[in-house]
């Protein structure tokens, strides 16, 4: 374990970092338009789901990592679980459902960037999450946890999150915290006292826009910060988009990092590829300052591909794309 008091997460060498939540394809329309209301061409399926991007950004970048999720027993969850295996994450705790079907999302772009999305996520395997044996077996030599807010989503995740927090906390594990959650939702049954515990329980939280003054009550961002300390939140990484990210330590240490300028061809899973990269440098050991250009990078790259984790890179890609791509001022 480093002394360098600002290493706030458990180093990689206690276990892995861990995720739980939906697995999904993703199916992408060929143009862009209005809708699917007309017989249209498509691409894919691609591997998907947030904690499955994050997940597989985490290992590419050489992170010990993990997923407990579930998949139907066909091609597109064969899709999923060779890629995941591929990059190096460990797989045991994906259930394969002979019942309901591996989760799917079909998305297309509008001409002005937005997204219309149709899933398939209740009435499928990614709904299907239980606590079973290959998943305590998994949770309790895990050393991280990361929690996505599409947790809130699925009953099931949110139960054996909240059962796999405390038992890694339990080992002197970690937790980080990406919101990925809008204000409407924090009204939908126990949202948001749940919200509020997790923010309490995280030792990071990766927002994004508002998230961190849903997160801090607070709608100012420094005062939001301080708010954050005060619970127990003990760094925070702000992702700004193209714009770069900023990170803050309640030791006083922060930095800043530009965006890269890139040509974006598809931004699902900008954010979690960022997470994936800053919490796996984090969990080797790395400065923030390093983090931050490595989470930038990585969600940088992942936009100039098209499938929602297509530019994941190793970290020895992520390095080249660093020293060849211009940043903004």
């Amino acid at each position: 374990m480093t002394n360098d008091p600002t290493q706030t997460l458990a180093p990689d060498s206690l276990g892995p970092t861990v995720t739980v939540g939906e697995i999904l394809v993703e199916i992408v329309a060929s143009k862009a338009g209005a809708g699917f209301r007309e017989p249209i061409e498509f691409i894919g399926p691609f591997p998907s789901g947030a904690p499955a991007i994050f997940i597989d950004q985490c290992a590419r970048m050489g992170g010990a990592a993990a997923i407990v999720g579930a998949v139907g027993d066909d091609d597109f969850g064969v899709v999923n679980t060779e890629r995941l295996k591929r990059d190096g994450v460990d797989i045991s705790a994906i259930a394969v459902s002979s019942d309901f079907p591996t989760g799917s999302a079909f998305v297309r772009y509008r001409k002005d960037g937005s997204r219309d999305f149709v899933y398939n996520i209740a009435k499928s395997a990614a709904a299907r999450l239980e606590w079973t044996r290959e998943v305590e077996a998994l949770i309790t030599r895990c050393g991280h946890i990361h929690v996505m807010g599409t947790v809130f989503a699925s009953p099931a995740a949110w139960a054996i999150t909240e059962h796999a927090i405390a038992v890694i906390k339990a080992r002197g594990g970690t937790m980080s915290l990406d919101p990925n959650l809008r204000k409407e939702l924090l009204t939908h049954g126990q949202t948001e006292e749940k919200f509020a515990a997790l923010v309490d329980k995280a030792d990071l939280l990766l927002p994004s826009g508002e998230e961190l003054f849903l997160a801090a009550g607070v709608d100012t961002e420094q005062p939001a910060i301080k708010a954050l300390f005060n619970h127990g939140v003990k760094e925070i990484a702000i992702k700004r988009g193209k714009d770069g990210s900023s990170a803050y330590h309640r030791s006083g240490a922060h930095a800043q990092c530009p965006g890269f300028l890139v040509d974006e061809t598809d931004p699902t899973g900008a954010g979690d590829c960022f997470g994936g990269a800053y919490v796996a440098c984090r969990r080797l050991g790395m400065p923030i300052e390093r983090a931050l250009e490595f989470g930038n990078a990585a969600g940088a790259r992942n936009v100039t591909r098209l499938g929602p984790m297509e530019g994941a890179g190793t970290r020895a890609e992520l390095e080249d794309f660093i020293a060849r791509t211009a940043r903004r001022s």
